[in-house]
């Protein structure tokens, strides 16, 4: 009879993995994002345990989109009043606040839940080229920019 393995907490390695977002598609680009958080990328991947990566996304500004989306995708939130609703537009949220469109597509991707908020928590994203974390990135893995 198999028994399922569940990794323990010192057996789980994380590593800082730097993803350059210029030029690339924001659905490609956050999916990649997505499995490096939560470790489906490992050998060891086990569903329900946060043993991903650090991921540090720099050039955020520089995404691009298929189609129509700039003018036409929006971001809306609600006060909870009537005539509360702001929709801000792709282009928009680019110009002004570039690190919240990648976070609100990888944690659409994510569970929503406990372990979701504790994964995303390990995303950095930074609309320049410019990032503090350049102590804890030893090495570009392969495959990744």
């Amino acid at each position: 009879m198999y028994k399922s393995y569940y990794p323990k907490a010192d057996e789980i390695q994380r590593d800082w993995v730097v993803v350059d977002a210029a030029g690339e598609t924001l659905g490609r680009l956050t999916t990649k994002i997505a499995a490096l958080l939560l470790g489906k990328h490992k050998p060891t991947f086990t569903p329900g345990v946060a043993m991903g990566d650090s991921v540090v996304v720099i050039n955020a500004a520089h995404i691009v989109t298929t189609s129509t989306k700039m003018s036409d995708k929006f971001y809306h939130k609600h006060s909870g009043y009537p005539g509360g609703l702001k929709s801000v537009s792709l282009r928009d949220q680019l110009k002004n606040h570039p690190d919240r469109v990648i976070r609100t597509a990888v944690w659409g991707m994510l569970p929503h839940n406990k372990m979701g908020h504790h994964i995303i928590k390990r995303l950095k994203v930074y609309g320049g080229a410019e990032h503090p974390h350049s102590a804890q990135v030893d090495v570009y893995p392969q495959g990744q920019k």
